[in-house]
């Protein structure tokens, strides 16, 4: 394979899923040569969980199986830190190394008023969006600073982490940790060449982003078509995010012309956040 990202070897969680962020950020560096390991939890493990909104064995499998670059699968739960570790081994045994790891895996389709967040919700999207972040994290840092050769380490976070939003307390809170868990890992991993980033997307209609559109839509007592022409006229370039334009900033921060930037959150969502 050629291409910018040749011989690097990727692990992107949350990727299991035909038509979401986390395949399209792999297709992407696939693309550019990188080595992929796409994961995902495999199959419902519990209510927060469904079937509906996680990457099935099968369906990551043909999502490997259709990238133009070397790819593996690894189910993985990234609640769990002993799955997570395990993730970040097979990297290594399957592939040689690891350079790239994406923070993609996150639940964003618990959402409710207020006063119906039960703790057991709470749990749920903090576990999945902030923990297993640092569970990441910490799995790829480990091997990266054995490896001596620098690494990039990229939380996808959200407007979320910028901004609040109704409904979306503990996605919010969650993407608000992310900002300081990367600015604080940076600073430690710095000395090793190691960058720690994270992609800032407004609402991207994937999947998951339908079913918010449907949510918010009926919140608001208003059709889904109304609601997106509602969410286009807010935002300065006149339309909500596309996959590919997140993969595309993940690809950025992967390259080498990002190697001086580490510790930012930076928005990609056609100006609507503005900072």
């Amino acid at each position: 394979m050629s291409g910018r990202f040749a011989g690097k070897v990727a692990v992107v969680t949350g990727s299991g899923r035909k038509g979401g962020l986390g395949e399209a950020i792999a297709r992407r560096l696939s693309e550019e040569g990188a080595i992929l390991v796409i994961s995902d939890i495999g199959a419902s493990r519990d209510a927060a969980t469904p079937d509906t909104m996680i990457g099935g064995t099968e369906e990551m499998k043909a999502i490997a199986a259709s990238l133009p670059s070397p790819a593996s699968t690894c189910v993985c739960d990234v609640r769990d830190p002993a799955s997570v570790k395990a993730l970040a081994d097979h990297a290594v045994a399957t592939h040689g190394g690891l350079d790239i790891w994406v923070n993609n895996a996150g639940i964003g389709y618990i959402m409710k008023p207020l006063a119906e967040v039960s703790p057991d919700d709470w749990r749920a999207v903090i576990d999945v969006n902030l923990t297993g972040a640092w569970f990441g994290l910490q799995a790829a840092a480990e091997i990266m600073v054995k490896q001596g050769r620098g690494g990039r380490i990229i939380n996808i976070a959200s407007q979320a982490a910028k901004s609040g939003f109704p409904h979306a307390q503990a996605y919010t809170a969650s993407k608000h940790g992310l900002v300081g868990l990367t600015r604080s890992a940076a600073i430690e991993l710095g000395e090793h060449g190691i960058t720690v980033n994270n992609v800032c997307p407004n609402h991207v209609t994937t999947g998951l982003g339908a079913w918010q559109n449907e949510h918010f839509a009926e919140l608001q007592g208003v059709s889904v078509e109304e609601y997106l022409k509602r969410m286009a006229a807010r935002i300065p370039l006149g339309r909500p995010g596309l996959p590919q334009d997140t993969a595309g900033a993940v690809a950025f921060l992967c390259s080498d012309d990002a190697v001086y930037m580490t510790g930012e959150s930076m928005n990609v969502s056609g100006g609507e956040e503005p900072h």
